[in-house]
């Protein structure tokens, strides 16, 4: 977490936390898409500032949908429980791993559009909606607020994931374009290859890397990734949340690099 993020993390948390939740549900327009994510254990206490930082929008989604372990049961905060009923939903799942955020969703609604987003991170103003009105734009396509560019040196090697550039530009058509999850990504229906479901082998392969998953995934299904045009500001790191990373470890190792190579080796993509 950045020094300068902590003002403003704070400051809107303590509004969030102050709201009562009938604040954020009424004369609020439902857009037909539903937000899914997942959580670790030790960010379900501030869990609940996630939700509502989606719903202080005037455009909510029609459902929130929380994938958790079993094991988590016992072990959720009132502050986040109460919260259960017609806007948001905790659906349980073997599934104990990043991939959770998407795949129990996707097989539950396959005719729906479905955001993925993070479970540390406070979304800002008309977040929902400007993804929602890219995808009204692009139907048939991913559309993201984050980006890179899968890279490779001269002779086709892949390069390590720093060097896999940042793309802010989103006139840049790319199937390298690789979508990432946690500011937010949508997918509509059946936008992706018929193994995305396949515990098995995603747990095989990328056990760390649910982003590059569906990014194989996408590309196998021959749908485009595509970058906003209007985005929302950057979401801002809830205060406390950031101890455990799995972005920090996968960067910090070249644990994504050495997923990628997995993936496309199974696969048979040499690039993309």
């Amino acid at each position: 977490m950045k020094l300068k993020e902590y003002f403003p993390s704070f400051i809107q948390s303590f509004r969030l936390q102050g709201r009562d939740q009938a604040y954020f549900f009424e004369n609020k327009n439902s857009l037909d898409v539903i937000v899914s994510l997942t959580a670790i254990e030790s960010r379900l206490d501030k869990l609940h500032l996630v939700l509502k930082s989606i719903w202080d929008n005037a455009d909510i989604p029609k459902r929130i949908v929380l994938n958790l372990h079993p094991r988590f049961e016992n072990k959720l905060p009132p502050k986040l429980s109460e919260l259960q009923g017609s806007h948001f939903e905790i659906h349980y799942t073997d599934l104990d791993c990043p991939h959770a955020k998407l795949v129990p969703s996707l097989n539950r609604f396959p005719d729906d559009c479905i955001i993925s987003c993070d479970d540390d991170l406070l979304y800002q103003k008309n977040w929902l909606k400007l993804l929602y009105e890219a995808h009204l734009k692009y139907p048939k396509a991913i559309i993201t607020n984050q980006s890179r560019i899968i890279s490779y040196d001269d002779v086709q090697h892949i390069l390590p994931y720093t060097q896999w550039r940042t793309s802010y530009d989103a006139s840049i058509q790319s199937d390298a374009l690789l979508p990432i999850g946690s500011s937010g990504t949508l997918y509509p229906p059946s936008s992706l290859y018929h193994e995305v479901l396949n515990e098995e082998l995603f747990l095989e392969l990328c056990p760390k890397a649910d982003d590059l998953w569906f990014k194989m995934m996408s590309f196998l299904n021959k749908t485009k990734s595509i970058l906003a045009e209007s985005r929302a500001k950057p979401p801002i790191p809830i205060i406390g949340s950031q101890q455990i990373s799995l972005s920090s470890t996968n960067i910090k190792e070249d644990k994504n690099r050495v997923q990628w190579l997995a993936l496309s080796k199974h696969f048979n993509v040499n690039r993309i």
